[in-house]
């Protein structure tokens, strides 16, 4: 299974945290893959967990996997909401993808207090407030 996997880099996906209005009318933080490109994604595999220090103690949380069945071109998916408490730990997001039937995979990780309201700006595609890392 390993030596599917294609070694050369691919472009045009990104991953945000965006600020937005959850569904009772309050403000939350939810995590989106953002397809760039005019090819589709399939069978779209993503892991995410948090990892780092707190007070001196070694701290980490679950490992989840998700599952996106498809991310159109030019379109998003959205992996998770994650509370803002998680913030001051390291947090990544592993994503496996085929594209064309080729096999890719690409590792983002929103470093420890990296995620801030003042340092938020417009992601495209979403149109919403956000960190985007591409």
């Amino acid at each position: 299974m390993l030596k599917d996997i294609v070694e050369e880099n691919f472009e045009g996906l990104a991953i945000a945290v965006v600020h937005e209005l959850g569904d009772e009318m309050e403000m939350v933080w939810n995590v989106y893959a953002i397809n760039y490109t005019k090819l589709k994604m399939d069978g779209v595999l993503v892991t995410s967990k948090g990892y780092g220090t707190i007070d001196g103690e070694e701290k980490k949380t679950s490992e989840l996997r998700h599952f996106l069945e498809t991310i159109e071109p030019l379109s998003y998916s959205k992996i998770e909401a994650i509370p803002e408490e998680l913030f001051v730990l390291n947090n990544s997001y592993w994503i496996s993808f085929y594209v064309e039937g080729k096999i890719f995979d690409r590792k983002y990780i929103f470093i420890e207090n990296t995620i801030k309201e003042e340092d938020l700006a417009i992601v495209s595609l979403i149109n919403r407030q956000g960190i985007l890392l591409a």
